[in-house]
């Protein structure tokens, strides 16, 4: 059940908060128990009033995305979930070389978008999932490039819940994410190059089809649940220590990619939290190397 604490801090938003609010169907793996309190604003000044009165009186938040790297725990999350899925955090606007989306809308429609317009770079990074946020926070990408090089500039909302951009030059992107560390991401401005559509569908179409061969089945609820650990990789770790088609209750270790997990119909967060210890301690038997998680245990 939400603490009644919680509603009553936030009872100047009753229109947008929905108290024990189901969580599992806005994530990947579709498990997990309800969230304390969600709330979806409906415009920036009504997210940085949320954001402002959290800080305020001391009341936890997450931001939830696309959910594609989410575990929330069978019985329930505590604390407030922040999903902005209104169209002021969602649209996409093109102007010259220069794309504008909301980073809660996804990399997959604002790859659509760019592809349409002639706007070249994004396409390489096709099949990855999650929103412009959370492929900003992560520095999405391949080897080929990532969505870091493209960045301009960043709208945020920083601790004191004022709306702030952050131009290209204060903000760092690497292999194992960015500087950005503000509460909320707003929106996002990327140049990319002009080409024809054809060739942008070419390249978009061979990604797809790379990226898709190591993933699991579509028809599979699937995560994936290691970061690589540097200069290695984790699902070819995984394979070698035997653990392809490894499972615990409802939760299996892909036997398209070991480095992710594949959830059948009942499984429990339970289940995927013990198949990830039991990798883990294979790994560090086996060479001495403590997986981190790629997954966000909630």
């Amino acid at each position: 059940m939400a603490s009644t604490n919680v509603l009553a801090e936030l009872k100047d938003f009753a229109a947008i908060i929905q108290a024990n609010a189901p969580l599992a169907p806005f994530t990947q793996l579709k498990i997990g128990g309800p969230a304390e309190a969600m709330i979806q604003p409906r415009s920036i000044n009504e997210l940085s009033a949320v954001v402002h009165r959290c800080f305020a009186r001391n009341l936890r938040f997450r931001i939830l995305g696309s959910g594609g790297n989410i575990l929330a725990a069978d019985e329930g999350v505590q604390g407030i979930i922040l999903r902005l899925s209104a169209p002021v955090f969602t649209q996409i606007s093109t102007e010259g070389r220069r794309v504008k989306a909301g980073c809660g809308t996804t990399l997959s429609a604002v790859i659509a978008h760019t592809t349409r317009a002639g706007l070249a770079g994004l396409e390489t990074l096709v099949g990855l999932p999650g929103t412009i946020g959370g492929a900003l926070l992560l520095n999405a990408g391949d080897r080929t490039s990532d969505i870091g090089q493209f960045v301009r500039r960043v709208q945020v909302l920083d601790r004191q819940a004022t709306v702030q951009v952050r131009e290209h030059d204060d903000l760092r992107f690497s292999s194992t994410g960015s500087s950005l560390d503000d509460p909320v991401l707003l929106s996002a401005e990327f140049e990319l190059d002009p080409e024809r559509p054809e060739a942008i569908v070419k390249r978009l179409r061979k990604s797809w089809i790379q990226y898709k061969a190591t993933q699991p089945f579509s028809y599979q609820t699937a995560a994936r649940l290691f970061k690589n650990p540097p200069g290695l990789n984790a699902a070819v770790m995984i394979e070698q220590t035997g653990l392809v088609g490894t499972k615990v209750g409802g939760a299996i270790v892909s036997e398209r990619n070991a480095n992710y997990v594949v959830v059948e119909p009942g499984t429990s967060s339970a289940d995927v939290l013990r198949l990830i210890d039991v990798i883990r301690v294979r790994i560090q038997d086996r060479f001495q190397v403590e997986l981190d998680l790629a997954i966000s245990v909630w």
